[in-house]
C-alpha cells in the first residue's frame, strides 16, 4: 500500500495527496503534519511511526475548502475498482486474489482556479483561472471563470500586464516554468503547453470547429495564452475538461484603464483590510443573484468608453427604475432562480448531481416567466430587445427535466430517489418490487415474534453484513438449537443475532430490485446530463442574459433608495458634477446618524484642473474620491450618486491618494508615492481624469512643495488632464497666477473657541493656511506637545515671512525653463565639440572611447 501510496506522490508533486481508503481519505507524512495543522485534526502515526491523518470522505468538500483558503492545492487520489474486480484482475495476472491491492488513480487536481462544487466557492465571487506568456514583446492573457465556462483572451504590454491581472484578480494563474520576469504568484508550467500553434488546435478541439474565425482574431500571444490555460486544465482533470464557452477577444480599448494603485486606492471591489465590507462593490451591490452579483464586480472592475453600449445599459437601468412595480416584480422572480452558470459548470465538468439537473429545469422556467413579464412591455429599451430572445427556446428541455425529476433532487444519486413516478414504467415495477419485499420482510418479523415468543426480536440491516436478526443476549438460546431455523452470526455486549433461509431470499430479492432500479436511476441520469450538454450554450447565454437583467434591476434598486441620478454621458472633456456624494462615506454616516455633505465639481477645459486645499480631515480625499467613484459608476453603466452629472467619457483614470511601503519590492513609502505619480504623468493624456491627493508628503517640506509645483504644472501643460490635486502646501495657490486652466479651491473650516469646525464644505480660493495644529489637537495630540509646536510654528513662519516665504521667486520661473535651460547648454556643449572634431584622425580605438564617454553624459 505505501508503494502505491508513494508512487502516487510522485505524481502530485506538491500537491497535498488525498489518499482514499475505505470511508477516509487517508494523508501521511509531511502532508499529515500540514493538513492537520491546517485542519486543526489529530494527527496520529502508523505501528512504523509514520505520521497520519485523515478526513472522512462525505465531509470532505469542507476540509477541501479550508486547505484551498490556506493556500493548498490537492491531488485527489480514488478507489478505481472494487475489490471484487481487483480479485478477479489478479486471477488474470496469475497473483495471489488474497493480497491484490485495490487499484488508485489521482481522478482530479483541486486548486483555487478549478474549483467547481458549491460548497467550495463564493457565490456573489467570481473564481478566475489565469494564464499569461510573453511573446514577441506582448503578454497574451487567458482567463476563465472554470465554474461558469465564460472565457476572455486579451493581449497587453508587459508593463499593463499588472493593471490587466488587478482587473481580473485571478484565484490561480499559471505562466511558462522559464519566463525570468513572470509575476510572482504564477504557477510555473512545461513552456511546451505555451504554443500559439498548439493554443489554437487545442480551442479548436475542445469547441470542434475548424477555424476561430466565427469569435473574432485572436493575436499569437492570445492564443498562446489558451493553450497554456486548456493544458492546465487537462492536467487538474485529469484529461476531462470543465465547461468552456467560445472564448471572448477582450480590447483594452474600450475598457476604462486603471493601474493596481488606483484600483486600491478607490477600494472598487474591496477595502484596504482585503475584505469586501467597506468597498464600493458592497455599497452598490443589490443584486438578488450569486451570477448578477459577479456580473456587477466584473462591471465595476472594468467600466467602458463605448458611448454607445454605456448608453444602452443606462436606458435599461432607468426603464426599471421609473417603474417600481416592474422592478419588484422582476426581482422576485430573479430571486427564485438558481444559480444556473454554475449549475451547467458541475454538468458539463462530470461533477454534477440530480439536484444541478433541478436547478437547470428551474432556471430555464423562471427565465420563460421573466420574458413574459418583460415582452409584455411597450417600447422596450435596444438592451432589453437583445436580451429577451435568450430567454426562451427551452421548452423542450425544461418538459424532459419537469417529467424526468422529483420536485427536490438530492444532491447525490448513489441513493437514487430522484426520477419522477410515472416516468419509466420499469423503474417504478423495480421499486414496487422493492417496496413489496420490504413489506414482506415487517410480515416475516411479526411471524417470528409470534413463533419464538420474543417480543424484543428485530429484523435490522447495516452496510456490513445487510439483512439480520437481532433478539436479546437472554432470549438467544431458544434460537441457538440446530432445529429452529436460524442461524448464528454474531454476538454482541447485550443482543445476539441471526440469519434465516426466508430472510435471506427476502434479502436477495429487496437488494435485486433495488440494484436494477439504482441502475436504471443512473442510466436517466446520463441520458439527461447529455440532453443538458446539448445545449449548454444557449443554456449559458440564458444565464447572462438573467445576470445583466440582475445588474439592471439592483443599479435601479440602489437608485431609488439613495436618490440617485441618471448621468448625461458625451464625448466631449466636460465632467460637470451637481450634489455629488461619496456612496460608501454617506452609508457610513447614515448608520452613525449623520449627514454627507454633497460637493458640486466642474471641470472644462478652461478649467480643467482644481487646486484643492485646507485642513487634514477636512474632506478632501473623500472629495477626490466621490468623484471618481461617480464617472466610474456612469461608465459601468449604472446611475450615480448626485443630482446631477454630465460626464465626458474618461478613458483612464488615476488615483494617487495615500500610499504604504511596499517591502517586497524594496520600496519606502516615498518610493511608492513616487512611481505612482510618474505612471500619471507618462500615461495620462487630455482624456484621463487623474486625481492627487498631497504629492510631496513623503520627504522634506522643500522637496515636497517643489516636486508638487512641478507635478501641478506638467499636469496643466503637458498632460492637460482634468485633474482634483488637493494640497496642503497653501503656498501653491500662486500657481494660479501662470496656469490659466487652474482655478483654486478649499474645504472650508473655522475656529471656534479654540477648536477646530470641520464643514467639508468647498469653496472656491485658496486655503489661507493648513490648520495643522489644530488637527492635532482635534487628534488628542497632549496640549504641551501642540503649544511647543505653536511656539515652533511662529519661529518658522517669522523667518519666512522676512525672506518672502517658501514659495517666493517660484512665480518668477517659467514653466521647466530651468530643466529646458540645462538641456540647452548640454546641448550647445555638444554642437561645439563636435564641430571640433576630426573624424578621420580618429583612430578606431580613440573612436570607441568617444562613443563610451558621451553615453556616459548621456546617463549622467
Amino acid at each position: 500500500m505505501m508503494q502505491q501510496y508513494h508512487a502516487l506522490k510522485r505524481e502530485a508533486a506538491d500537491c497535498l495527496l488525498f489518499y482514499r481508503m475505505g470511508d477516509f481519505f487517508e494523508l501521511f507524512f509531511d502532508d499529515a503534519k500540514q493538513a492537520a495543522q491546517i485542519l486543526d485534526i489529530a494527527l496520529t502515526s502508523r505501528g512504523d511511526g509514520v505520521p497520519m491523518c485523515g478526513v472522512p470522505v462525505h465531509s470532505a468538500e469542507g476540509y477541501l475548502a479550508r486547505l484551498i483558503r490556506a493556500g493548498c492545492r490537492v491531488a485527489i487520489a480514488e478507489q478505481v475498482e472494487t475489490p471484487d474486480e481487483a480479485k478477479q484482475r489478479a486471477r488474470r495476472e496469475g497473483l495471489p486474489s488474497s493480497k491484490v491491492l485495490v487499484r488508485r488513480e489521482i481522478i482530479r487536481f483541486v486548486t483555487a482556479g478549478t474549483l467547481t462544487e458549491e460548497a467550495l466557492l463564493e457565490p456573489r465571487r467570481a473564481n478566475v483561472l489565469a494564464a499569461v506568456v510573453e511573446l514577441r514583446g506582448a503578454c497574451g492573457l487567458a482567463a476563465c471563470d472554470v465554474s461558469t465556462g465564460r472565457m476572455e483572451l486579451e493581449e497587453c504590454e508587459p508593463a499593463q500586464l499588472g493593471a490587466a491581472l488587478a482587473r481580473l484578480g485571478p484565484s490561480e494563474l499559471v505562466c511558462p516554468e522559464d519566463w525570468a520576469d513572470a509575476p510572482l504568484d504564477a504557477i510555473p508550467r512545461p513552456r511546451s503547453d505555451f504554443g500559439s500553434d498548439a493554443g489554437e488546435a487545442r480551442l479548436k478541439a475542445v469547441h470542434g470547429v475548424a477555424t476561430l474565425d466565427a469569435w473574432g482574431q485572436f493575436s499569437r500571444a492570445m492564443l498562446a495564452a489558451a493553450g497554456g490555460l486548456i493544458a492546465y486544465l487537462d492536467h487538474a482533470g485529469r484529461g476531462k475538461l470543465p465547461l468552456l464557452l467560445p472564448p471572448v477577444a477582450r480590447s483594452n480599448a474600450g475598457i476604462l484603464a486603471m493601474d493596481e494603485a488606483t484600483r486600491a486606492s478607490l477600494e472598487i471591489t474591496q477595502a484596504q483590510n482585503g475584505g469586501r465590507a467597506g468597498s464600493l462593490l458592497a455599497e452598490v451591490d443589490r443584486c438578488v443573484t450569486g451570477a448578477g452579483a459577479r456580473l456587477l464586480a466584473e462591471d465595476l472592475s472594468a467600466p467602458l468608453t463605448d458611448l454607445v453600449e454605456i448608453t444602452r445599459r443606462l436606458d435599461l437601468v432607468a426603464e426599471v427604475h421609473r417603474d417600481p412595480l416592474l422592478r419588484a416584480d422582476m426581482r422576485a422572480l430573479l430571486r427564485a432562480i438558481p444559480d444556473l452558470s454554475r449549475a451547467l459548470g458541475r454538468i458539463v465538468a462530470g461533477r454534477g448531481s440530480p439536484r444541478d439537473l433541478g436547478q437547470v429545469r428551474d432556471g430555464l422556467a423562471e427565465a420563460r416567466r421573466l420574458h413574459d413579464l418583460l415582452a409584455a412591455r411597450r417600447d422596450r429599451p435596444a438592451l432589453l430587445e437583445a436580451l429577451l430572445p435568450h430567454l426562451t427556446g427551452h421548452g423542450a428541455l425544461t418538459d424532459l427535466l419537469d417529467r424526468a425529476l422529483v420536485p427536490a433532487p438530492p444532491t447525490e444519486r448513489s441513493q437514487g430517489g430522484f426520477i419522477a413516478e410515472g416516468y419509466d414504467a420499469a423503474l417504478d415495477e423495480l421499486r414496487a418490487l422493492s417496496g413489496n419485499a420490504r413489506r414482506a420482510i415487517a410480515a416475516l418479523e411479526a411471524r417470528y415474534k409470534a413463533d419464538t415468543g420474543i417480543a424484543a426480536l428485530k429484523i435490522r440491516h447495516n452496510g456490513v453484513l445487510g439483512y439480520f436478526i437481532e433478539v436479546p443476549a437472554a432470549r438467544a438460546d431458544a434460537l441457538m438449537a440446530p432445529d429452529s431455523g436460524f442461524s448464528h452470526r454474531q454476538t454482541m455486549a447485550g443482543a445476539v443475532r441471526f440469519n434465516s433461509l426466508h430472510l435471506h431470499e427476502e434479502a436477495a430479492r429487496i437488494a435485486e430490485a433495488g440494484g436494477h432500479a439504482l441502475a436504471a436511476e443512473e442510466a436517466h441520469f446520463e441520458d439527461l446530463t447529455r440532453a443538458v450538454i446539448d445545449r449548454r450554450e444557449a443554456i449559458a447565454h440564458t444565464a447572462a442574459a438573467l445576470a445583466r437583467l440582475d445588474v439592471a434591476a439592483s443599479q435601479a434598486e440602489r437608485a431609488a433608495e439613495g436618490g440617485w441620478s441618471r448621468p448625461e454621458m458625451s464625448d466631449d472633456t466636460a465632467l460637470a458634477i451637481t450634489g455629488g456624494r461619496h456612496p460608501v462615506v454617506e452609508a457610513a454616516l447614515a448608520k452613525a446618524g449623520e449627514r454627507f455633505v454633497a460637493n458640486d465639481c466642474t471641470l472644462f477645459p478652461q478649467d480643467r484642473l482644481w487646486l484643492v486645499g485646507g485642513p487634514n480631515m477636512g474632506g478632501k480625499s473623500t472629495f477626490l474620491r466621490q468623484n471618481a467613484l461617480i464617472v466610474l459608476l456612469a461608465q459601468a453603466g449604472g446611475f450615480v450618486p448626485a443630482q446631477a452629472a454630465r460626464i465626458g467619457l474618461v478613458d483612464r483614470l488615476f488615483s494617487r491618494v495615500g500610499a504604504a511601503d511596499n517591502l517586497a519590492r524594496g520600496r519606502s513609502t516615498f518610493m511608492v508615492e513616487m512611481v505612482e505619480t510618474a505612471a500619471i504623468l507618462a500615461q495620462a493624456g487630455e482624456r484621463s481624469f487623474v486625481i492627487l491627493d498631497e504629492v510631496g508628503r513623503g520627504t522634506s517640506t522643500y522637496d515636497g512643495l517643489a516636486l508638487a509645483w512641478a507635478v501641478a504644472e506638467a499636469i496643466h501643460e503637458v498632460n492637460r488632464s482634468r485633474c482634483l490635486f488637493a494640497t496642503h502646501y497653501h503656498e501653491m495657490a500662486r500657481l494660479a497666477e501662470t496656469c490659466p486652466a487652474l482655478s483654486l479651491h478649499h474645504v472650508r473650516a473655522r475656529e471656534w473657541k479654540g477648536e477646530l469646525v470641520l464643514l467639508h464644505e468647498l469653496a472656491e480660493g485658496a486655503a489661507d493656511r493648513s490648520y495643522g495644529l489644530a488637527v492635532a489637537r482635534l487628534a488628542g495630540v497632549p496640549p504641551p506637545v501642540v503649544a511647543r509646536a505653536k511656539a515652533v510654528l511662529d519661529k518658522l513662519e517669522k523667518g519666512r515671512a522676512e525672506t518672502g516665504g517658501l514659495a517666493a521667486g517660484l512665480g518668477d520661473l517659467p514653466l521647466f525653463a530651468a530643466a529646458a535651460q540645462a538641456a540647452e547648454e548640454q546641448c550647445d556643449v555638444l554642437r561645439d565639440e563636435l564641430r571640433g572634431l576630426d573624424v578621420d584622425a580618429l583612430t578606431p580605438r580613440e573612436a570607441l572611447d568617444l562613443l563610451y564617454r558621451l553615453k556616459r553624459e548621456a546617463e549622467a
